[in-house]
Order: C-alpha cells, then structure tokens, then sequence
C-alpha cells in the first residue's frame, strides 16, 4: 500500500511516498523543502513567511514525490498530513492541500500528530521495532516521554512545562552568535569545551514527576553571559556550549532512566529534531545498555521533520480507522479534538 504523507507543521514543506505493508516499510520518495536560508536572516522561524513558503512549494515537491516513486494518484492508497501540532499557519496549508488533493481523487484522508509521526520515522529504519515500548521525543516545541502501548495509543508519563530542549539550543546559540539554527552549530562546538566548566542548573524536575523544565537553565546560561559581557570578559563558548549541552543531555538522560527503571521498557525509541545531537544519542545508548534495554534512533535523515514519517504514522492510524472529511481543521495543541 502506498501512503502519501504531507508535512507543513513548521518550516519544512515535504511530501512523501512510503510503501508500507506487513514486513515491508520502503520509502520511494521523500521530498523535503527547507527553509532555513530563508529563517536564517532572522534567527528564528518566522510563522507568517513560513506559511508563504509553504504555499509556494506544497504542490510541486508532491508532484516532484509522485514522479520520483514512479506511482500515480490512483495507486495511491492513502493521504496522511499533519494536522497537529505545529505552527497553525504553516499547518493550514498541508492541511487544506491534503484535503483538496485527497478528495478531488477519491483518497481516504488520515490526520496525523506530528509527535506521533517523529516516533513512527523509527519504523522506517527499525523493522524489528514494534509496540510497546518508551518513546523519549526532543524537537524544538516537544521534549516529552511517552509509554507507546500500541502503534496507535500513547500515554505521556512527562513533558516539558515550558520551553523545550531544542528552542533552549536554538536560543544560546543565537545569543552567543552561531549560525542558525544553533542547536546544531553548538553540538559541534560542545566537543571543543569542558563540560564541566560552568555551572548550570538541570531541567530535570526533582522527586517522582518525568517532568522537565528549561527556563531556569536558559535563564542561567544568559545570566551567565550577561556577566561576562558586563566584566569586560570574553565568554568562553566552547565552555558553555560543552556544559549547556551536557546540562539537557544529563537531565534528559536521568529522566529516561527513573522511566525505564519504573515502567520496565526494554526498547527506548529517541526521536524528534534534537535526536540528531550527537551527544543526546550517545548518551542515551549508554542509559539502555546499563539497564538492558535496547534503543532505536531514526537515521539524521528521518530526525527532523519530514513526510516520510507522516506517512508511515498514517499508515498505522489508517489501519486502525482513523479517516477525516471535508471539516478536518489543523490544530496547535498537542491533543487535537479529531484524536479524542
């Protein structure tokens, strides 16, 4: 069966045709067109030019997917899009494209939760990973532990109650002038650095919660630089990128740890855009071994956002029947009303 799986939650527009039956899971193709020259200007996303973007490019890398899998609309068995969460601009565009595109060719519609997809990217590269299992998601909006009792059923155990791992990378980079997006320009840098050498809070929650928060971090690493900068002293950023890294890596990882220990997983699934860090990846292999779990990370190709990964969360939903009509809307929340 072949899934077309739309993506616009953000700033990469992408289509996608991933053939999925049982014991097989094959991407035919998965176009992806970014933006980040275009954010880069302005060191962050811009929602509005996001949307533009979208508009832009929505129709023409779906064609450009059709004709590099070599397959038709009509051997198409199913149009997933992400419907939330996300930018609810940027969101409206792949919603709306889908809808249209699904409904003038008489194709099932399946609304996708884009954290549902980032987990459901490990199935493309894992064919031995199955449910149940504990999903550790990091992106820019989400970081956030889930308990995936079926392909389809996730139950959040912890969840960031501000900021997530990725904007508090994206955000210190920014302020000590890497080049955007910082998350990946500080993961580099880290290794340069002592990870000891400045003193930084966790954003692992204290006591029995799997909750994080990273205001206090970031606000302690601008506080940080803020004094340098008032004392005339170079900030030493290989130092604060090392330590700043280590302080989300560790807090994540201790995080994962308390989880695997009560709710005795042994398969940890780390996905989301920050699963590329380098340092988050290996650290949290070190965490399964230790205690006899098992870890899936997606290739650093399938880490951030991508269609590939919308339709193989499809795929799954569509199988157990989940199908929107014409009044499918996009939402920002995390717990859209077409999933209750």
């Amino acid at each position: 069966m072949y899934i077309l799986g739309i993506e616009s939650s953000c700033d990469e527009t992408s289509a996608a045709v991933v053939r999925m039956e049982e014991g097989r899971r094959e991407i035919a193709a998965n176009i992806v067109a970014s933006q980040i020259e275009t954010h880069r200007l302005y060191g962050g996303v811009v929602p509005e030019i996001a949307s533009r973007a979208h508009i832009e490019a929505v129709t023409a890398i779906t064609h450009e997917a059709l004709d590099t899998a070599g397959v038709t609309l009509k051997e198409i068995g199913a149009v997933a899009v992400t419907a939330a969460p996300g930018l609810i601009g940027a969101l409206l565009v792949g919603v709306n494209f889908a809808k249209s595109l699904a409904f003038a060719n008489g194709i099932p519609l399946v609304p996708v939760n884009h954290i549902k997809a980032h987990v459901a990217a490990a199935y493309l590269a894992d064919p031995d990973l199955k449910p149940p299992f504990l999903a550790v998601v990091v992106s820019g909006g989400h970081t956030s532990l889930f308990e995936v009792r079926s392909h389809t059923e996730f139950i959040e155990i912890g969840a960031t109650r501000d900021d997530a791992a990725g904007e508090a990378f994206d955000k210190i980079g920014r302020v000590i002038g890497l080049p955007y997006p910082g998350g990946a320009a500080l993961d580099k840098l880290a290794y340069e650095g002592d990870p000891r050498a400045v003193k930084l809070p966790s954003p692992a929650l204290g006591g029995e919660t799997l909750d994080f928060s990273f205001s206090g971090l970031k606000t302690a690493a601008l506080n940080y630089i803020n004094t340098c900068r008032q004392s005339g002293t170079e900030v030493p950023r290989a130092d604060l990128a090392a330590s700043y890294t280590r302080a989300i890596v560790e807090g994540i990882a201790s995080k994962t740890e308390q989880a695997l220990i009560s709710r005795g997983y042994k398969t940890v699934v780390l996905a989301g855009g920050v699963a590329a860090n380098s340092h988050l990846r290996a650290r949290l292999q070190q965490v399964s071994v230790a205690h006899g779990a098992r870890l899936s990370v997606p290739p650093i190709s399938l880490c951030g956002d991508n269609g590939a990964m919308v339709a193989a969360a499809g795929y799954f939903a569509f199988l157990a029947g989940q199908r929107a009509g014409t009044d499918l809307n996009a939402s920002a929340e995390d717990h859209p009303a077409w999933e209750s």
